[in-house]
C-alpha cells in the first residue's frame, strides 16, 4: 500500500505550533488541518488561541471553526473529518500538515485507529452517570472491573469519570471492551506515513513563562468578553472542557477577584501544557525542536526544512 506522507506539528500550548505549521506550509505547498479539540467551536477564539485570518497567511486551515459549542464531538468523528480533508489536500497535489496539541486526536488519526460505530447510547450514557452521582466513581471502576479489567487499573489512576462511563458504554453497546477495540485497532497498518515534529524547552519554566505570558494577551485581546459570552451559552460536554472560561467564572458570580481568577487560569494551562508534554514523550518517533534554543520560528523552520525536503521530495 502506497502510504500518504504527511507532516505533524505538536506540542504543548503556546509552544509556537501555529507559526511554524503555517511556515512549513508555506514553503512546501501545504494545507493545514488542526488537531485541536477546542478550535473546531465557533465562538471560542481567544481562549483557545484559534488563528486570525492574517496569522494564517493564506494557507487553508481545516477543521478549525466549524462547529456550534452545543455540538458534541468525538475523537473518532475527528478521525473521519481529518481524513477526508488529508483526502482532499492530497487531490490537489498539495501536502497535508497535522497541527495542533491534542495528542490523542494526532495518534489517533496517523495510527490509523478504526473507531467502532454505533458505539454511543444516550440512555446508557445518562445511567451511568445518575450511578456517578448516587454511588460514586470507585462504584463504577468495580463495574468496568468485571468486563475490562485492564482498563479498569489504567482508569483509576486518573478517575476520569468520563472515560469509565465511556468504556463501560462502549462494552455495553458493543459487546466489545476498549482494550480488546484498541488492541485490534492497533494491528491495522496506517494509511500514512508521518514526519512528525514535536516543540518542547530543555528548561520546562521557559514553556509555563510562555503559557503566563499568553494568558495576559488574551485579556489585553478581550477574554472576559468572550468569556461571558461562552459562559452564557449553552455549552456541549465537549466544549465544557475548553481551558480559559470556567477559571473566570467565579469573577462573574461576584465571589472571587480577577487576578485569583486569572492565576488560577494560569495554573491549570500549565498543568495542561505539562499533560500535553507528558503525552508526546511517549512517541520516540517525533523530532524534537527545543524552543528555548531556537527561539523564532524562523531559526525552528531552518533547523528542519532539509529533513521536510528529503520526506517530500526523496
Amino acid at each position: 500500500m502506497m502510504k500518504t506522507k504527511v507532516i505533524a506539528i505538536v506540542g504543548p500550548t503556546a509552544s509556537g505550533k501555529t507559526s511554524l505549521s503555517i511556515e512549513v506550509a508555506k514553503s512546501f505547498n501545504g494545507e493545514i488541518v488542526s488537531a485541536d479539540s477546542m478550535q473546531i467551536y465557533k465562538g471560542m477564539n481567544i481562549a483557545t488561541a484559534k488563528p486570525s485570518e492574517e496569522e494564517m497567511r493564506g494557507i487553508k486551515h481545516h477543521l478549525i471553526d466549524f462547529l456550534p459549542a452545543d455540538e458534541s464531538y468525538s475523537v473518532g468523528q475527528y478521525v473521519l473529518d481529518a481524513q477526508n480533508a488529508i483526502s482532499e489536500i492530497v487531490s490537489k497535489g498539495k501536502t497535508p500538515v497535522i497541527c495542533g496539541g491534542t495528542g490523542l486526536y494526532v495518534d489517533s488519526l496517523l495510527n490509523g485507529i478504526d473507531f467502532a460505530e454505533n458505539s454511543s447510547d444516550d440512555k446508557i450514557r445518562e445511567e451511568l452517570y445518575i450511578l456517578l452521582e448516587s454511588k460514586g466513581i470507585d462504584y463504577l471502576l468495580d463495574m468496568l472491573a468485571q468486563f475490562d479489567s485492564d482498563s479498569s487499573k489504567r482508569l483509576s489512576v486518573e478517575k476520569n469519570p468520563k472515560r469509565i462511563i465511556r468504556a463501560i458504554e462502549f462494552y455495553k453497546t458493543t459487546g466489545t471492551t476498549i482494550t480488546e477495540q484498541n488492541r485490534k485497532s492497533k494491528q491495522k497498518e496506517s494509511a500514512y506515513k508521518p514526519l512528525v515534529f514535536g516543540l518542547t524547552a530543555k528548561d520546562r519554566q521557559y514553556i509555563y513563562d510562555r503559557v503566563n505570558k499568553r494568558v495576559d494577551i488574551m485579556l489585553r485581546d478581550g477574554l472576559l468578553d468572550e468569556a461571558q459570552s461562552v459562559l452564557n451559552s449553552d455549552l456541549s460536554d465537549t466544549a465544557s472542557k475548553a481551558i480559559g472560561y470556567k477559571q473566570l467564572q467565579p469573577y462573574f458570580d461576584g465571589i472571587d477577584e480577577l487576578d485569583a481568577c486569572v492565576d488560577r487560569l494560569k495554573t491549570e494551562t500549565r498543568h495542561y501544557a505539562k499533560r500535553q508534554l507528558t503525552w508526546f514523550r511517549r512517541n520516540d518517533s517525533i523530532n524534537w525542536i527545543y524552543i528555548d534554543e531556537l527561539k523564532s520560528t524562523g531559526e525552528q523552520f531552518e533547523s528542519i526544512k532539509s529533513t521536510i525536503r528529503r520526506f517530500i521530495y526523496g
